[in-house]
Formats: structure tokens, C-alpha cells, sequence
């Protein structure tokens, strides 16, 4: 078991996100063997460039609305709300409105 509490965890940067700050709490190389489990909060006017991964990747929604785009169309992600992205799927996110928005991410490790 390991418990990582409020404030912990490690910064991280993604590729291809802007006006985006993350946090790992769990990370494949140190905790996991298959998963990593990360906090990520979009300034409004934040997102990701349409990319994609190797991984398969599933975000909840904890705070603020996000729209999801890929190529079986548009989706606005609120709170609550889970979308779950296959491996090698492309996916852009967009914060549309003045809110931050808060994701929690959940992806598998990299083959």
C-alpha cells in the first residue's frame, strides 16, 4: 500500500499541454508496475494539442468543464464525468470558459 496525501506528489510537465500544471501522485517508475495516476489543473484557455499515446489513458472531471475532441467527435467533459481515450487515439482538450478545470488521469504504463 502506499498513501500519498494532500500536497504530495511529483510536478510534472506534458507534452503538447499549455497554461497546464500536474501533479503524479502514483508513477509507474517508483510506485506502480502498470499505472500512472496524476492530478492535472487547465487555466482557462488551457488544454492539450490534438496528439496521441500509447497508453490507455481515462480522466474524471473533479472541477470545470473541458471540451474533448477526437475523431468520433466533440464531448464536454463536466464535473463528474469520465471519458475513457484508447491507446493510440488522438484527443485535443480545451478549457472553453473562465474556470479552471481539474482532472484526475489514470494512464497504464507505456509498452
Amino acid at each position: 500500500m502506499k498513501l500519498v496525501k494532500v500536497g504530495e506528489g511529483t510536478p510534472y510537465e506534458a507534452p503538447h499541454h499549455f497554461r497546464f500544471w500536474g501533479i503524479k501522485k502514483i508513477n509507474p517508475e517508483t510506485d506502480s508496475k502498470n499505472l500512472t495516476i496524476g492530478v492535472s489543473h487547465f487555466l482557462p484557455g488551457g488544454g492539450a494539442e490534438m496528439s496521441s499515446s500509447p497508453q490507455e489513458r481515462a480522466y474524471f472531471c473533479i472541477r470545470g468543464n473541458v471540451t474533448v475532441k477526437g475523431k468520433s467527435g466533440e464531448y464536454q467533459l463536466e464535473e463528474g464525468d469520465v471519458i475513457y481515450i484508447a491507446p493510440n487515439e488522438e484527443r485535443s482538450f480545451q478549457v472553453t470558459n473562465t474556470q479552471t478545470a481539474t482532472l484526475l488521469v489514470i494512464m497504464s504504463k507505456m509498452n
